[in-house]
């Protein structure tokens, strides 16, 4: 039998060359991602402390997480088209550069002890965490299909290094804060502001060639003449879309849900601040630790494997939650397992985000898809509040159950997605 074979196109010829920018763009994404972590973990902790400290009520403590899910939601769509008119490189430099402007107001806000200039700054801080999430896709940019899912998954691990040492970043800031004549509790935003400066020369700086640029050189995926879609339109239209997008976003609000009130419960149930913390850390670890490995497994096995696996392992933690939600043991190893499945269910149908569209429209449905995530974890932070009061810990995870079945069954029902574009 003969086997025709395509013509060679400017993407073959390119492809040894893009090797080598691509080994290049992924170094430069970590070292940027680290940063960034380290600028977010740096301050993001102390949110909440100073929105109880300016309002002068514990109830506004709450709105240092949502400011700063609704900003990284605000700058989803914005960052996106800017990658997609002016490049990656521009793109992840301005949403450091606002996140770094965002630390700035808040030492100007508690200085001039200001709630709304506060709540402004952790929303300006939220484009920090836009830009880590526009990060990860921008390392499949100019990746070999056989190798997408993975190096997403480094560029996402890589956020661990910054998650865990930001935190710690704490004691060190007050002393530098003092040198510096800051008021008390924000020395640490001039840790967030170096950092996300950092970041953002470092963005400028390294990522030359442009990877989205060159992808968008070599590669002819739309025919003359015809216009960029919007995200909402490509979901719309587009089923193998559509289905990851609700699939990130679904398991983001699962984990959100359930790590926002972890916190509470513990401490209800008489945990100490420091197992408190230890538990987080240990979900959070869950949740970036391990994503070179889901990575791997999905370009190995598929994209759909994995997600299911992300699925299996958010129910086995709800359903540990669920029967034994007052044991604290339980519920830390539940957590562990949240962030397992939210690492798996993410890192795969990324992949499949950066597959179900030619590379004209990726940015697009990329800008969506983050701000579908941010938007699901606001609600399901905010929904979790008033379910654990009425049902306890055990109940939200039973309830959380409706969003996991709704992947699953929708996992099952799909037929194997499309060979991926390049």
């Amino acid at each position: 039998m003969t086997v025709r074979r395509r013509p060679p196109t400017a993407t073959d010829a390119a492809a040894p060359a893009h090797t080598d920018i691509q080994r290049r763009v992924v170094r430069i994404l970590v070292l940027g991602q680290v940063l960034g972590g380290i600028g977010m973990g740096a301050t993001l902790s102390l949110g909440a402390l100073l929105a109880a400290q300016l309002s002068g009520s514990n109830a506004w403590s709450g709105m240092a997480a949502t400011m700063s899910t609704l900003g990284a939601a605000l700058a989803a769509v914005p960052l996106a088209r800017l990658a997609q008119a002016n490049g990656r490189r521009r793109s992840l430099a301005a949403g450091a550069g606002i996140a770094g402007v965002g630390a700035v107001l808040a030492v100007t806000a508690v200085a001039v002890d200001t709630f709304p200039l506060l709540l402004l700054a952790l929303m300006l801080l939220g484009a920090g965490s836009a830009t880590n999430l526009q990060a990860r896709f921008a390392a499949t940019d100019l990746a070999s299909p056989r190798y997408r899912a993975r190096d997403l998954s480094i560029v996402v691990w890589s956020t661990t290094i910054g998650a865990v040492l930001g935190p710690n970043l704490f004691g060190p800031g007050e002393v530098v804060g003092a040198q510096l004549g800051l008021p008390p509790l924000t020395g640490a935003f001039a840790f967030s502001l170096a950092a996300q400066v950092g970041a953002a020369l470092v963005y400028t700086i390294g990522l030359r060639p442009d990877p989205l640029l060159t992808a968008l050189s070599v590669r002819e995926d739309r025919p003359t003449g015809t216009r960029a879609h919007g995200g909402f339109a490509i979901v719309r239209g587009n089923p193998l879309a559509r289905y990851a997008v609700v699939v990130i976003a679904l398991s983001h609000a699962t984990m959100v849900a359930l790590m926002s009130m972890a916190p509470v419960h513990l401490t209800e149930h008489g945990a100490s601040l420091t197992i408190v913390g230890l538990t987080i850390s240990l979900h959070v670890a869950g949740m970036y630790a391990l994503s070179p490995v889901f990575g791997a497994l999905a370009d190995r096995l598929g994209r759909m494997p994995v997600i299911l696996t992300g699925q299996a392992l958010l129910l086995a933690a709800l359903t540990l939650f669920g029967l034994a939600g007052e044991n604290g043991t339980a519920v830390t190893v539940g957590l562990i397992l949240l962030g397992l499945g939210w690492s798996a269910s993410v890192v795969a149908a990324s992949a499949l985000i950066a597959e179900a569209v030619g590379v004209h429209d990726r940015s697009a449905l990329q800008g969506f898809s983050d701000l579908s995530m941010n938007a699901a974890g606001a609600l399901g932070g905010a929904l979790a509040g008033p379910v654990l009061i009425l049902v306890g810990y055990s109940g939200l995870g039973v309830a959380a159950m409706a969003l996991v079945a709704v992947v699953t069954v929708w996992t099952l029902l799909r037929r194997p997605a499309a060979p991926a574009l390049s």
